[in-house]
């Protein structure tokens, strides 16, 4: 897919914001259209049967790699190797079991049908990843998200058995590490998210790193797993 990054993006810049960070509604779910929006820091997220709705929290939820905490029970998992992992296998099962744990009876998912294809269709351009965590050959954790250039854009996550979505995240952060991804964008803060090292900075300062980080527009080289990337990540 070839991008020209210096192109002026479609989106109204990021501090003419609404106070509830909502920065435009309308537009498409195109693979250009979300790349613009991710390298200036501005995401989907919107129910069935609603307009899409573009968003860019202040203050924006990030983790460094090197500040990624582990948590002696985490480490023990580790060493045990609990699950199976796998890159990029399963991307497609991964985003609809993300789907499924989103669904709230009141309100619905926001990974509706047309994100999930818009968003297998960045997965098979190199821009999205899924981590996927087995046990037993059932698929019970994963993540998926965006990368570009030396940005990884998390999106959602899931877990079935206790602990298997920080152990994607684990492994997440060592292919980062190997592929010098200097930023996790975790969008908004969560307590979950919190407990492995997640902070928020100023949505100003995370647009300064995206200025910095996510040119040229690039997939890493390196997306692929081994069993030492848990190692690596602690």
């Amino acid at each position: 897919m070839n991008i020209d990054n210096t192109a002026t993006s479609i989106f109204p810049p990021v501090h003419s914001a609404s106070d509830d960070d909502l920065i435009a509604i309308g537009g498409d779910l195109t693979s250009s259209t979300l790349i613009d929006a991710y390298s200036h820091g501005i995401f989907p997220w919107f129910n069935e049967n609603q307009p899409i709705m573009w968003w860019s929290p202040d203050p924006r939820a990030i983790l460094f790699p090197d500040e990624l905490h582990i948590s002696k029970n985490m480490r023990k998992m580790i060493r045990r190797r609990q699950f199976d992992v796998t890159i990029d296998s399963a991307f497609e099962q991964t985003i609809i079991e993300c789907s499924l744990r989103r669904n709230d009876p009141q309100t619905g998912t926001w990974i509706t049908s047309d994100m999930i294809s818009a968003y297998s269709k960045l997965h098979k351009l190199g821009f999205a990843h899924s981590v996927e965590v087995w046990l037993e050959g059932e698929l019970v954790g994963g993540l998926y998200g965006i990368s570009i250039g030396h940005v990884f854009f998390g999106e959602s996550m899931f877990s079935l058995e206790p602990n298997s979505s920080k152990y994607a995240l684990i492994v997440l952060i060592g292919l980062m590490k190997i592929n010098r991804i200097q930023i996790l964008d975790c969008q908004m803060e969560s307590s979950h998210l919190n407990s492995m090292g997640a902070r928020t900075i100023p949505r100003e300062n995370f647009i300064k790193f995206l200025e910095r980080d996510t040119r040229p527009y690039k997939s890493p080289e390196n997306w692929n797993y081994c069993d030492t990337l848990l190692d690596y990540a602690s």
